[in-house]
């Protein structure tokens, strides 16, 4: 869906960009990840033209961005940014209604779009008559998200969208963001400076460092295979909380006890370890059934939980 072939862009005499490459797949998330002047956001404004690049190509679904008409490619491009951009003195449904009135929608498609969105993105009605400083800092972030897909484009990008939320908040709107499924369907680029963020919403990771990419791969991938130094120090103070967040029960299936006959309820394999924990704590119980796609079923404890995480890093780290 999205191919960037090496891009360059300097201000003044700052690199902020270089021979950045990467493709992004229909339907895929893919979040550019590092530290404050990196060059991620640029990267991303690079994408729908926000900034024009010195050098290289942007090709989305296979036409090069630069043969398009600037404000005809933005229209098609959803786009969320930190401070969200509300304008304060619209309402909320004149600030969701931006783009389809660009767009020259009837207004009974306007009308109908704008509820389907509110709902599944769990705003009251009443929203819509409010004006932006009327909501919480979670509220106008979800507003902030209907704005963006209201015209339903296949193109989703994301700057720090959840930056300036509070932790309980932004972790929320996090598990709502993987949950909605308006969103699966889109190719998405996000950007963060919050390593478990990226490790929650992603599916890839681009690590930037100077403008340049150091390692692009799957969670799993960075974590267990870093490409460098630099790659391996990025993620070194959270390692062993993002290890038991991407590391699942059917990861370390072989390493559990033996099958049982069990008839009651299970958890699925697919369970982070970090989830399967938080069970074991939350429910105050012993045990914990899992099966995994053939039905298989395991009891394990919290010893046996991680007696078997140990296990697989080890072999991982000996791969």
């Amino acid at each position: 869906m999205i191919e960037l072939k090496e891009i360059s862009k300097k201000f003044g005499n700052t690199q902020a960009v270089k021979q950045v490459s990467f493709n992004v797949a229909s339907g895929e998330t893919l979040v550019l990840l590092g530290t404050s002047g990196c060059g991620k956001t640029t990267t991303l404004k690079i994408i729908n033209r926000l900034i024009e690049p010195d050098a290289g190509q942007i090709l989305i679904n296979g036409e090069n961005v630069t043969d398009q008409d600037s404000d005809v490619l933005r229209k098609g491009i959803g786009y969320v940014m930190q401070n969200i951009g509300l304008f304060p003195h619209y309402t909320i449904a004149e600030n969701i209604a931006l783009v389809p009135k660009l767009l020259k929608w009837d207004k009974a498609k306007i009308i109908s779009r704008t509820q389907e969105l509110i709902e599944k993105l769990r705003l009251p009605e009443s929203t819509l008559a409010m004006y932006p400083h009327e909501l919480s800092g979670g509220q106008q972030q979800r507003v902030g998200l209907a704005r963006a897909l209201i015209a339903d484009p296949p193109v989703l990008l994301m700057d720090e969208p959840f930056g300036a939320l509070d932790n309980l908040t932004r972790t929320s709107i996090q598990k709502e963001f993987k949950a909605l499924e308006e969103l699966r369907r889109k190719t998405i680029v996000m950007v963060t400076h919050d390593v478990l963020e990226a490790f929650e919403l992603a599916d890839r990771i681009c690590l930037l460092d100077k403008g340049e990419v150091v390692q692009i791969g799957t969670p799993k991938e960075l974590l267990f295979q870093p490409i460098n130094d630099i790659a391996k120090n990025f993620l070194a103070g959270q390692r062993l909380v993002l290890e038991f967040k991407v590391v699942n029960i059917q990861d370390i299936w072989c390493y559990l006890p033996e099958e049982i006959i069990y008839k009651g309820k299970s958890e699925n394999a697919g369970l982070s370890i970090w989830e399967a924990m938080e069970l074991l704590r939350k429910k105050d119980r012993d045990e914990l059934f899992v099966s995994d796609a053939s039905n298989t079923v395991k009891s394990v404890n919290f010893g046996q939980l991680t007696t078997a995480f140990n296990q697989y890093r080890n072999a991982q780290q000996h791969e």
